[in-house]
């Protein structure tokens, strides 16, 4: 008979499999990154739902409504003033060319009502409150202060961060009404020194716009405000370490609430604003 041989099983290398494996890992990462956001973002916000059942403290939300919302009127009018200005400094010259000075005012108003008013405002309430909202939860949370307040039995959801979405959700659309107004105004003046008629500007926008092209923009800003204040807080209360990484959540609070602010501004444009105005 011949000599059977069978094959001597191949040892298994630790080494070897991690470094099949870690490619792979690499690849996912971002993917896994950004589903772990999403879940505590979500899980956050409701926590947040359910702690309103609680109540609020009106005068923790009369602070938090005062520092989100009046401290941010003044960024917000320089902004959108000024980029009224410069949509009439483009526009005004351009269709007098034409003949067509009298849209001035219609396109000045369109964009600011749908776009820039809302943008802008959840742009420069981002970079103004949203990074004191990360910053000073992160200083709390690695000072140890938000785990005394769980020792008090306090719950810091409903202590902190509540206040904090309500008076964002309350105070960026007005702090957008007011900006509206600002930028309609920086561009009437600028048509104004480029020749067009005040009556003439208002008119066009009286003719062409709708009322409720400003109410689906300020509508824009109650997400934006969501936004800003749930990122502010989760990036927060996800500090650890010390200084360093509270800088490091300011700036992570920062940077994804003005990209979370242009992904929702995308999908609510596409829904709100479907049908094209022609003029």
């Amino acid at each position: 008979m011949a000599n059977e041989t069978t094959a001597s099983p191949v040892p298994c290398n630790p080494a070897t499999l991690l470094a099949d494996i870690r490619p792979l890992k690499a690849a996912l990462n971002p993917f896994v990154v950004v589903l772990t956001f999403l879940g505590e973002f979500l899980i956050l916000l409701w926590q947040a739902i359910k702690a309103m059942r609680g109540g609020v403290n009106a005068k923790d939300l009369l602070e938090q409504m005062a520092s989100l919302g009046v401290n941010s009127v003044s960024i917000a009018l320089l902004t959108t003033t000024t980029s009224g200005a410069v949509l009439a400094l483009y526009f005004a010259p351009f269709l007098k060319q034409y003949g067509a000075e009298g849209f001035t005012g219609a396109v000045v108003a369109l964009a600011i009502a749908r776009e820039l008013g809302p943008v802008l405002t959840g742009v420069v309430v981002a970079a103004r409150a949203g990074s004191a909202i990360a910053a000073e939860l992160g200083t709390m949370k690695v000072s140890e202060q938000i785990d005394a307040l769980r020792a008090l039995a306090v719950s810091p959801i409903q202590y902190l961060v509540v206040p904090r979405i309500l008076a964002a959700v309350i105070m960026v659309p007005l702090v957008c009404a007011l900006a509206d107004a600002g930028g309609i105004y920086g561009g009437y003046l600028l048509s104004k020194s480029e020749g067009v008629l005040p009556t003439t500007y208002l008119n066009s926008m009286k003719q062409f716009i709708d009322p409720m092209d400003f109410v689906k923009g300020i509508i824009k800003t109650i997400v934006f405000g969501l936004i800003i204040a749930l990122v502010g807080c989760h990036q927060g209360l996800a500090t650890r370490g010390g200084a360093t990484e509270v800088g490091r959540a300011t700036t992570n609070a920062v940077v994804l609430s003005i990209v979370l602010i242009y992904l929702a501004n995308f999908v609510l444009t596409y829904f709100m604003f479907s049908v094209t105005v022609t003029f």
